[in-house]
């Protein structure tokens, strides 16, 4: 793809417009300290949702086969329901990829 210098800087100046337009607004509008709980709250959980909205579906796309992605999915959901820490959770996720990987290899 062939893009000129002109069309490459309305691209660059647009993506940094959106991004100065992102973080600024919320500093503009939230002056004060929020007093609603409802606004607190829902700000609170907006990290955890863009983490897990990103992290989610590359699990799927991080092996060859989905099975596998479901299978550490599942288990890393279990470990973190079960109390294991960011490490337990990350470590049993990822021998369950070895594990089932080995298992289809095998079948």
């Amino acid at each position: 793809m062939n893009i000129d210098l002109q069309t490459y800087a309305i691209y660059l100046l647009v993506m940094a417009g959106v991004t100065l337009f992102l973080r600024a607004v919320p500093f503009i509008l939230l002056r004060k300290k929020l007093k609603s709980v409802f606004w607190s709250s829902f700000l609170a959980y907006v990290p955890y949702t863009v983490l897990s909205a990103m992290t989610v579906p590359a699990i799927f796309f991080a092996t060859d086969s989905r099975i596998t992605g479901i299978s550490a999915l599942a288990s890393a959901v279990i470990a973190s329901l079960l109390g294991g820490g960011l490490v337990t959770v990350a470590v049993v996720s990822c021998l369950t990829v070895l594990g089932v990987d080995g298992l289809l290899l095998i079948l």
